[in-house]
């Protein structure tokens, strides 16, 4: 259990901070990177659901709350590396069926949805545009967490497909907020501006 009763504590005052193992590492770390990442596309989804609690967006907002919830799932996984150390507890840990509930999900979204035909501009309704936001925060923490792992740092398969998954859905579920509030997609159309 997490108890936050003194919010400072100034042991990282000197530009490093503890993982969830006690180990200090510098807050510049990509570890660091990356659950802070995780942690920045959790706060654009706050936003979109300031946008997301119309009636006809009410199965997408209650995803959204489930994923955040996941989102501190993820960091808190990150903030415990897996170097097969015995810990006193048991690391909270992604798990494959939470990717897998994320594929429902999207095709659940999608298969109302027309097939695109070209690609999608982020804007529309506020909450697709945010959505758009968080898919591509989320890519930069997915590129955060590869890096990690391609430094030979532990980042589980299960956390790479859930955050894979999740910049996909965040995709799926802009269009579907475009399409459910009586808008569109907003699409690119190559080259409209060169004549002048």
């Amino acid at each position: 259990m997490v108890v936050l009763n003194r919010i400072y504590t100034r042991t990282g005052d000197k530009g490093d901070t503890a993982l969830g193992t006690g180990e200090r590492v510098s807050k510049a770390s990509l570890r660091i990177e990356a659950y802070g990442t995780v942690d920045e596309t959790n706060t654009v989804l706050g936003l979109v659901r300031l946008h997301s609690t119309s009636p006809e967006l009410a199965t997408l907002d209650a995803m959204l709350a489930r994923i955040q919830n996941e989102l501190f799932d993820l960091g808190a996984d990150l903030c415990v590396p897996d170097r097969g150390q015995k810990l006193d507890y048991e690391p909270l840990r992604i798990l494959p069926g939470q990717a897998e509930r994320l594929e429902r999900e999207i095709d659940e979204l999608n298969a109302a949805l027309s097939p695109l035909r070209s690609f999608v501009l982020p804007g529309g309704h506020a909450a697709a545009a945010l959505l758009h936001q968080a898919r591509t925060v989320c890519r930069r923490a997915e590129r955060l967490m590869v890096a990690l792992r391609s430094s030979d740092e532990p980042v589980s398969d299960a956390a790479l497909a859930y955050v894979n998954r999740l910049s996909d859905f965040l995709f799926v579920a802009s269009r579907h907020a475009n399409a459910a509030t009586g808008g569109g997609d907003v699409l690119w159309v190559p080259g409209k501006t060169r004549g002048g």
